[in-house]
């Protein structure tokens, strides 16, 4: 009868100590044991690994080479999130900003200090297709031509406008039909097609 104390103090220490354990484990601690480990002199668990990604400029998941512009175009989905294209970690057109419409949003970047020239949107749908072309004739060697589509980016293109495209680097201008989800960095001047469209 004498055993029944001791062996009720253990029964005891032991459901304590399991049920510790455990609400450690379901409360998320890293193993359910970093404080039992520092008791009994262990190492303290440390994470080397920071658990968010690393975000570089315009949010790229790795930084651009030296002598490298950062940027990030994005096409707007359908008809209901609008475009965005970001410079420099600048953000030059948006649907926060309110410079961001249906049809084509293009930016016009200085490709030498990447200073922003001007940004406009052309409606494709119902708009006048001479404001893009009076907007991308005077352009000089050397701008960098960034597009976003939005809702629909072909209906008003005519050749002159998929023409001028394609000297600007494009090598989808010719294809871009309704509805299509268009990006493009392009410049004036460029020798070859921009690696960077996609339709």
């Amino acid at each position: 009868m004498r055993l029944a104390g001791p062996v009720r103090i253990i029964v005891v220490l032991l459901t304590v100590g399991l049920t510790w354990i455990l609400a450690g484990v379901i409360l998320g601690t890293q193993n359910g044991f970093p404080r039992l480990q520092q008791i009994m002199g262990g190492s303290e668990v440390t994470s080397t690994v920071d658990p968010r990604p690393r975000k570089y400029k315009c949010g790229l998941p790795q930084p651009c080479p030296e002598k490298h512009f950062a940027f990030r175009v994005v096409s707007g989905a359908a008809n209901v999130i609008g475009p965005k294209i970001c410079f420099e970690d600048k953000m030059l057109m948006s649907s926060v900003q309110n410079n961001v419409g249906r049809g084509l949003n293009i930016a016009l970047v200085n490709g030498v200090n990447g200073e922003l020239i001007e940004a406009k949107r052309f409606d494709m749908w119902d708009g006048d297709v001479n404001e893009l072309l009076n907007f991308l004739r005077p352009i000089h060697e050397g701008t960098l031509v960034l597009l976003a589509s939005y809702d629909d980016p072909a209906t008003k293109m005519n050749e002159d406008a998929r023409k001028m495209f394609n000297e600007l680097g494009s090598s989808s201008a010719k294809e871009v039909a309704f509805r299509d989800s268009w990006v493009f960095v392009g410049a004036k001047g460029v020798q070859d097609k921009s690696p960077f469209e996609q339709v």
